[in-house]
């Protein structure tokens, strides 16, 4: 007779929540969008968008414009190739559709009212809700509208089109601010949630 491992008492393999090319594309998108936000401060602090707004000296990257473009453009071709590859397999192994979707106002608003109120589940560390699938997918989007931006303002004359498509070159410089400071609330928010739920990180790291 056939005795499963629950009745032996013997647990069976952990589960796979986060496969090791998710972790591995998690990790180094975050170490290149960390250096480009740090080291993009301080390019702009060289020719503010918003005069009399300056970031903090102590909080850059590069010590210098030339020193902080260097750390920029090394961080964004890291960035743009890991990026790539994070979309091609979402694609490939339909993940973006599985944890992405199906998606709608009506399950974000649900969601965001029941966080707010502490009464939303993270039973399942390996399903997303309404509101965690809302913000990755609005990361994803913010990224290349950050990159995109970017290129903007670095190849000006060499993509005109771009440079058109994005308003012109000033107008490009405040997409590119703004891109990233809706980046960088992500991120504080990101990490908010992560201590709260623990847990999440550990899976992050280990995918089990």
């Amino acid at each position: 007779m056939n005795t499963t491992h629950a009745a032996r008492g013997i647990k069976g393999p952990a589960r796979v929540i986060q496969p090791a090319w998710v972790r591995t594309t998690h990790w180094l998108n975050a170490l290149a969008v960390i250096l480009m936000m740090l080291s993009g401060w301080r390019i702009y602090d060289a020719s503010p968008v918003f005069k009399g707004f300056m970031i903090p000296p102590g909080i850059t990257l590069g010590g210098w414009l030339g020193g902080a473009l260097q750390w920029h453009f090394a961080a964004m071709w890291l960035l743009v190739f890991n990026g790539l590859f994070y979309l091609a397999m979402n694609l490939a192994t339909g993940r973006i559709r599985t944890k992405f979707f199906p998606l709608s106002l009506r399950t974000i608003f649900h969601d965001l009212i029941e966080a707010l109120k502490g009464h939303l589940s993270h039973a399942d560390p390996g399903k997303y809700n309404a509101v965690q699938k809302f913000a990755y997918l609005f990361v994803m989007i913010d990224i290349a509208v950050l990159i995109l931006s970017g290129l903007a303002i670095w190849k000006s004359v060499q993509l005109p089109l771009l440079r058109d498509l994005m308003g012109g070159y000033d107008f490009a410089r405040v997409v590119h601010f703004c891109a990233m400071s809706l980046l960088a609330a992500f991120i504080v928010v990101h990490l908010v949630m992560v201590s709260l739920v623990p847990r999440s990180l550990l899976t992050m790291i280990r995918g089990r």
